[in-house]
């Protein structure tokens, strides 16, 4: 029974765990919280592949009972009057869940050994396997090594140092507020606002019985040395950050940059796709944000589950040959990942537009899109970007023939 590291216990880490242990690997998932991360932005899923890899899972149900119900954003002005509407099918895919409530249940899915609270600190390849040192863990030797560890990926780091990321130009941070800010006494329970002046977006949207805070504002793109150092400054620096990038801002900002100071589930990160040469190197591949990133409006949630499906079934049928694996792996990959990343491209434009003349336009548009057949096709467009892969059947647990070409 072939042992496989798995860095990263978020979206990919557990599904390839299920896949794995389904197809006889014995998994073990390192994951640098002290826990199971909760809460976190909302993420999509659209498209019949996407589905179809929950359901094959088996946690499509469960996922769907966990569904946000999220319905349309409303884009107002500093007085909070109402000037147009973002469709929920535009952006929020047919299912939408959060984040932490996604991680919970593919977790329970995922029978595999668990290391919480440590991350890799080495990879050292050996005739016998990969050799790894941890920051707390006594070292050990596994036949395989995957990075699922996200877009700040250790493994990565370590595999293919000096990778640098693709700057979309903006960046997120997302926590959860106190209160509903009126959208609970204005009967949209499930519905959002969002408020915009050049360069800032303020987007608080609420929805089984919680309120969630999105700032994103314009950034310069930034070199490796910057995306380092913002990874490594502590949550208060990174407050002060994100609170002096919307100093001025008027609407409820104020009160949002109170709370995201007693928010404990803060998170920043940058707007940024992950573009390699290639998806593994020896003995160690990468799925999900780790290899292939998209950003924001990429599908990047529902691509990261399907690379670990498409991975672990490409492994199960060569298990004795996991070049010929990452290989197949690779070729069926790639161009449903371009397809993603090229989907992701312009999000800034849309979300954080540099003049106020950009933000009126695209409030025209939003307003305008019920009465036209745009919308729908808008809708089209993303869900054919979705689709655009064929999944192999990876589901029997005794798979073990030819990988085959995309």
């Amino acid at each position: 029974m072939k042992a496989v590291l798995i860095s990263g216990g978020g979206v990919a880490g557990p599904t390839l765990a299920h896949w794995l242990a389904r197809n006889g690997f014995r998994p073990t998932i390192v994951e640098r919280a002290p826990s199971l991360r909760t809460g976190g932005q909302a993420v999509d899923f659209r498209g019949a592949p996407q589905l179809e890899v929950l359901d094959r899972m088996g946690v499509l149900d469960a996922v769907r009972a966990a569904c946000t119900g999220m319905g349309d954003i409303a884009i107002v002005d500093s007085g909070g009057r109402r000037l147009a509407r973002l469709p929920s099918e535009v952006f929020s895919g047919e299912v939408e869940i959060l984040r932490g409530d996604l991680s919970r249940i593919l977790n329970d899915a995922a029978p595999a050994e668990r290391l919480f609270g440590d991350s890799i600190t080495s990879l050292t390849e050996r005739p016998e396997g990969v050799h790894v040192t941890f920051e707390k863990a006594a070292p050990r030797t596994f036949d395989l090594v995957v990075g699922a560890d996200g877009i700040r990926s250790k493994v990565r780091e370590l595999t293919f140092p000096a990778t640098p990321l693709h700057h979309l130009g903006f960046h997120s941070a997302v926590f959860t507020v106190p209160g509903t800010y009126g959208l609970e006494h204005d009967g949209l329970e499930h519905d959002g606002l969002m408020y915009n002046v050049p360069g800032r977006c303020a987007t608080v949207v609420r929805t089984g019985g919680r309120t969630r805070a999105a700032l994103d504002f314009a950034t310069p793109p930034l070199d490796r040395d910057h995306l380092d150092h913002l990874d490594h400054l502590d949550h208060a620096t990174q407050r002060a950050l994100v609170a002096e990038a919307f100093r001025g801002v008027g609407w409820q900002v104020p009160s949002l940059l109170a709370a995201m100071e007693e928010a404990e589930d803060f998170y920043l990160w940058p707007a940024a796709q992950v573009v390699l040469p290639r998806l593994s190197s020896g003995r160690v591949a990468l799925v999900g944000d780790a290899g292939y990133a998209p950003g924001p409006g990429g599908m990047g949630t529902g691509l990261g589950m399907i690379g670990a499906y498409v991975l672990a079934g490409e492994l199960a049928a060569a298990p004795d040959d996991h070049r010929a694996a990452f290989a197949a792996y690779e070729r069926r990959m790639r161009p449903y990942v371009e397809v993603c990343q090229k989907q992701a491209k312009g999000a800034d434009k849309y979300l954080v537009p540099g003049r106020r003349s950009q933000i009126w336009r695209r409030n025209q548009l939003m307003r305008m899109l019920p009465y036209l057949p745009g919308k729908s096709l808008i809708k089209r467009m993303t869900e054919k970007a979705a689709s655009a892969v064929t999944l192999p059947d990876h589901t029997r647990p005794d798979a073990r023939r030819p990988a085959q070409p995309a």
